[in-house]
């Protein structure tokens, strides 16, 4: 995050250092109309698309066998404990644990065939879930909010991609998870809003000055450069300097913003849509992406949990610390079918769910067969992930796995195809490059990759 703290070595009249303003982080910079100009010229994206996005991204992992892909012939020890149900579109069925999501079938489609063969690690399938690339040889590819924000730059004083409520936290893996910007630059990482909205002292931190540094001071950082001396000069020429000017500006730009300050008031909506939501941590980050998108935020990232080591999750190995597939009924599954079900229905009432792409992942599957904890394992073999609105078709499913929930049986549908079916649906051109390092062009995604079109 973006600290207006520092030790700094070059000092104003006002004994305030030049470094005191340039600790600046994870603002999401925007780009300049001419830059964006040329990207439309480029056919980089569509000037008449103007899509967002909310990723739901289900850390931990659900069980495709227990959720929305189930076997109900299937020997017990395979199928598991719960029954399916029908949904709102004839022939589909899912999980009894998510009566909500039922409801609204006609609006969600499923990829019941997603698959890697990396290792079978949570951050491994973090980064291609969200980035539609492995990391390799130290380069990080950006996470698909941040291409879009680098594209199309800012529509409003809010940043164009968010992440809620923090960015993942440790997973086992020691790996970055592909929440930031990666080869674009810092400039063009998420902001991060770093705090529970369910509490009810909420407020982000990043929206007020710490209480040492008023605004009118913060606002003569804007006329450092009649003051400092000349070997500051020197360093402000430098592409660094101007690095970090930029970044400064879009910390002032979000700080004394109105217009920021009013996107996350959640205490702005009425108790009976917070209760709707649930009033726990998922159900509110997921009522705050709506807000955010409708006041001008391009994508929003909700992580459904921050780590598997601390909390429960969807990471149902059984044994202790973890939950059991029973326990998943009890715990995990009621806070997100409450949480979904409003966002699609609030979505649809507001006129908001054509125009925004909800895509629900997790970064891969769970083993077919119930282990002695009463749990599920790490399974990237095959899994389901969904998708809802931006122009997605509703009541469909793609793909069919084998009699145990284990394997593809047709169709089997690569983790770059889910982020590029992303990419399609807020109008990116699937072939356009982006500058990397040292110039080398790098796709949005590999060359020939195509989006899943069954889904639209």
């Amino acid at each position: 995050m973006w600290q207006l703290q520092g030790r700094g070595v070059a000092h104003t009249c006002d004994g305030l250092s030049r470094r005191d303003f340039l600790q600046v982080g994870s603002l999401g910079a925007g780009m300049g109309l001419a830059d964006f100009a040329a990207l439309q010229a480029a056919g980089a994206v569509d000037p008449k698309s103007d899509k967002n996005g909310i990723m739901i991204f289900n850390l931990g992992a659900p069980s495709q066998l227990d959720c929305w892909d189930m076997k109900p012939q299937a020997p017990l020890e395979i199928r598991g404990p719960f029954q399916p149900i029908e949904t709102r579109a004839p022939g589909i069925q899912i999980s009894e644990m998510f009566p909500g999501m039922a409801r609204h079938g006609d609006k969600i489609s499923y990829v019941r065939t997603v698959y890697h063969t990396a290792a079978a690690v949570h951050d491994t399938g973090h980064q291609m879930l969200q980035t539609g690339r492995l990391f390799s040889g130290g380069l990080e590819t950006p996470h698909v909010g941040c291409v879009l924000g680098f594209l199309k730059g800012r529509k409003s004083d809010l940043p164009p991609h968010v992440v809620l409520p923090e960015k993942m936290g440790p997973t086992g893996g020691n790996l970055p998870h592909g929440q930031e910007a990666g080869f674009l630059g810092k400039p063009h990482d998420p902001f991060v809003l770093n705090a529970d909205p369910s509490a009810k002292d909420f407020r982000v931190p990043d929206l007020l000055p710490p209480a040492e540094l008023p605004v009118v001071r913060i606002d003569r950082r804007r006329r450092l450069r009649e003051v400092v001396d000349q070997s500051v000069k020197d360093f402000e020429a430098s592409p660094q300097a101007r690095l970090m000017d930029a970044n400064f500006e879009q910390a002032y730009r979000l700080m004394t913003s109105t217009q920021a300050r009013d996107a996350f008031a959640l205490d702005q909506e009425s108790d009976a849509l917070r209760d709707r939501y649930g009033r726990n941590r998922f159900g509110q980050c997921l009522l705050l992406a709506r807000r955010l998108i409708e006041r001008g935020v391009r994508f929003v990232t909700v992580n459904t949990f921050l780590t598997v080591f601390n909390e429960i999750t969807w990471d149902i190995h059984g044994s202790v610390p973890f939950t059991s597939i029973e326990g998943m009924k009890k715990t995990v599954a009621p806070v997100f079918d409450q949480g979904v079900s409003a966002l699609l229905e609030d979505l649809e009432q507001r006129g908001l769910l054509a125009n925004t792409v909800v895509p629900v992942l997790g970064e891969f599957g769970r083993t077919p067969k119930v282990n002695p904890a009463g749990g599920r394992d790490h399974w990237p073999q095959v899994w389901t992930v969904w998708f809802a609105g931006g122009g997605i078709v509703g009541g469909r499913v793609v793909g069919q796995s084998d009699e145990i929930g284990g394997f593809p049986l047709d169709r089997p549908t690569s983790t770059a195809e889910v982020v590029a079916t992303i990419y399609r649906s807020l109008g990116v051109d699937l072939e356009h490059v982006l500058p990397g390092p040292q110039q080398r062009p790098i796709p949005v995604v590999d060359s020939g990759v195509r989006e899943i079109r069954e889904l639209f």
